[in-house]
């Protein structure tokens, strides 16, 4: 009896990660954000994504010249920004997108072909509203904490940026290569939690996303 009880246990707990609805409440605060921050008049830059997006403190600074609006929320998956990619990149129109989508999807154990199908998908919705918007999809970066998974998160980068290859509006920021200190992951870049970034993670992220906005 009581395996039969974790078994259903097991798959609830499955199928519930895999529910976009559970974010429902996240996307929404974002809807509720912009609706009085951003201005349709202006070119925009999305960032979106999980929460290495979402905790990125300073990106607007980073880029002030520009019209930054940053959707990313913690937990995301590539198949939740599938399911939200009209309220969390569409309706802004955007210039240029970067994802970062993976991290949480590897570690999820989703598989790579499952997680490119999904990116491929957004990307062709990205596509379908406007063929000249500039898709930037940021790598899967090392972390501490998910570092025995680095393995599935090269393969992923691999094939993410085999997608930049026969199209000009789609490219690969790589942070993976600076967030390495030879063969390991730094370890001074992340909080205390050894996955989310410190100030000197977001700096080197900061190193390699200015190339990619004028």
């Amino acid at each position: 009896m009581r395996t039969v009880l974790f078994i259903i246990l097991f798959i609830t707990t499955i199928v519930q990660a895999q529910d976009p609805l559970r974010f429902a409440d996240k996307v929404a605060n974002v809807q509720k954000k912009y609706d009085t921050l951003w201005d349709a008049s202006k070119e925009t830059i999305v960032f979106t994504g999980s929460s290495s997006i979402r905790v990125w403190k300073n990106l607007e600074h980073s880029f002030q010249n520009h019209q930054i609006v940053n959707t990313g929320f913690g937990g995301s998956q590539a198949s939740d920004l599938l399911a939200y990619s009209e309220e969390l990149i569409l309706r802004f129109k955007p210039k240029t997108v970067f994802i970062y989508e993976g991290d949480n999807d590897v570690f999820a154990g989703k598989k790579t072909k499952e997680i490119i199908t999904n990116t491929l998908e957004v990307i062709a919705k990205i596509k379908q509203q406007n063929t000249e918007t500039l898709i930037i999809l940021i790598a899967a970066k090392p972390s501490i904490a998910r570092w025995h998974l680095k393995r599935h998160y090269k393969r992923l980068n691999r094939k993410l940026k085999r997608l930049t290859k026969k199209d000009t509006k789609i490219q690969f920021a790589d942070v993976w290569r600076p967030m390495l200190n030879g063969k390991n992951v730094k370890t001074d870049i992340f909080i205390e939690d050894g996955l989310h970034m410190n100030a000197k993670g977001y700096a080197i992220w900061y190193d390699v996303i200015k190339n990619f906005i004028e």
